[in-house]
């Protein structure tokens, strides 16, 4: 593998963006012996005490309304990926020769270590913890970063050659790559989400095919039979497609076969586990543990690796979680779930009947999908935040819906709708940031909500 490194000795960089991976950045191009300043729209009260330690290790800040002041001076920029691209000063870097990167492309170039690099609209943090499992299992050294919440710029320079990086990709990183190769790209699925950051829903999916854009024939594209999308944007991948599916067998790949998730490589057909032995419960995380399970098996993992993780995840907070069952009514938080499609693959993991808690910030997606789920398994909405009014005018001829004015209150009402053996849910098709600061939050407050409905003497395995 050869990368280009860059000789940044002296040289004037700019780092547009101070959060985590923004930050990462900063401390990486100190250490590179670069004059580093660090931007942010935020000031100083707002960045904290943490980031403003940069400013005592060398990194000149400018913040506030003049943070891109500096742009067209630097002999580098690099860009952390909350900031939108579309901003005409960005343009202008590009048009007078100014390179513009992101911090994904800027550990790249300081790391011998392998990359796994995992991109698609749902179930990216869920299959790179699974797979990083998987991969520790097998006893080979690796680790996990990326989009997940470690910044890259934070863990893979310091890799040795042979070590390996499994690193979860948004299409907002994917935006500012040049040379990025994964050994093993994996592409899980694509619908329609970011409209907000896009112009139009084609811009999102190819920078999501952007993973394959720099990968050589001996690579492995690792990519989901069941999603004509996919299929689509990936068949100018160079590297070795191969494929997993949940429908249908396949020559080569990973696929369900009656109970048994199934892997055939090089002339070997053989059973990884039983569906029914996984932990984690949905039908997009029986996608995942297929996904996980096929890149790892690429990567060099052995089965019995894969089947001992596979069969002991426990899945990851805030995706598809159980919470608790109260007087039979079930409550799962599935918090992350901010985009449609993500939906509709919670929703088509329930046959019982599901009182649905939905709303938040609208992303400018379509909520007309949802249609036929929520007609055929949700016995009530309760909506809550911006786009309440966009989801009801779209959902209301599907379902009863009602409106609360806190996720607490939504909650409530939930429980006073439900009935022994259904579902209370929250996945809520939209951003968090309209009531929250994250989706994380989200999630937290809707358990301490439902952990408010229990008995006095009951408590929650795992929570305080």
């Amino acid at each position: 593998m050869v990368v280009t490194m860059l000789d940044l000795a002296g040289k004037r960089v700019v780092v547009v963006g101070l959060a985590r991976s923004g930050e990462a950045a900063c401390r990486l191009l100190l250490k590179q012996g670069a004059t580093v300043i660090g931007t942010d729209r935020r000031g100083k009260r707002e960045i904290g005490a943490d980031l403003c330690s940069l400013e005592q290790d060398g990194v000149s800040l400018e913040l506030g309304e003049q943070y891109l002041h500096s742009l067209l001076s630097a002999d580098l920029v690099v860009v952390s990926p909350g900031i939108d691209l579309r901003e005409p000063l960005f343009q202008r870097v590009r048009e007078v020769g100014i390179p513009l990167i992101g911090e994904v492309e800027l550990a790249y170039r300081y790391s011998e270590a392998t990359f796994i690099g995992i991109t698609g609209t749902n179930g990216k943090s869920t299959t790179t913890t699974l797979l990083g499992a998987i991969l520790k299992h097998a006893g080979m050294p690796s680790h996990v970063a990326g989009n997940i919440g470690t910044p890259l710029c934070r863990v893979a320079p310091s890799l040795a050659a042979g070590e390996c990086v499994v690193v979860e990709l948004s299409s907002f990183q994917l935006e500012t790559i040049e040379e990025f190769r994964p050994r093993v790209a994996l592409l899980l699925n694509l619908a329609p989400d970011h409209l907000d950051r896009y112009d139009q829903v084609e811009d999102y999916y190819q920078a999501k095919a952007r993973i394959f854009e720099n990968q050589r024939p001996s690579d492995f594209a690792v990519i989901n039979a069941d999603d004509p999308l996919v299929l689509q944007v990936s068949a100018r991948a160079r590297g070795r497609r191969i494929a997993f599916s949940r429908t249908r067998p396949l020559d080569t790949g990973a696929y369900v076969e009656g109970d048994q998730l199934m892997l055939a490589l090089d002339g070997r057909r053989e059973a990884i586990c039983r569906v029914s032995e996984l932990q984690i419960q949905g039908v997009h995380n029986l996608e995942n543990a297929l996904a996980a399970g096929l890149a790892a098996a690429v990567a060099g993992a052995p089965t019995t690796a894969i089947r001992i993780a596979l069969t002991s995840f426990e899945g990851l907070e805030h995706r598809l979680e159980f919470v608790a069952e109260i007087d039979g009514v079930r409550y799962v938080n599935d918090s992350k779930g901010t985009n449609v499609g993500a939906v509709v693959r919670s929703l088509e993991s329930f046959t019982n009947p599901v009182v649905l808690i939905a709303g938040g910030r609208d992303k400018h997606g379509d909520f007309a999908p949802l249609i036929p789920l929520v007609r055929e398994r949700v016995k009530r909405l309760i909506l809550i935040g911006e786009a309440a009014e966009t989801l009801r005018r779209t959902l209301a001829p599907a379902c009863p819906t009602e409106d609360a004015s806190s996720l607490e209150e939504a909650v409530r009402r939930a429980a006073a709708a439900a009935s022994p053996g259904e579902v209370v849910l929250l996945s809520p098709a939209c951003a968090s940031f309209d009531m929250f600061t994250d989706f994380e939050e989200r999630g937290r407050v809707f358990k301490a909500a439902v952990r408010e409905l229990l008995p006095p003497a009951y408590s929650i395995p795992g929570q305080a």
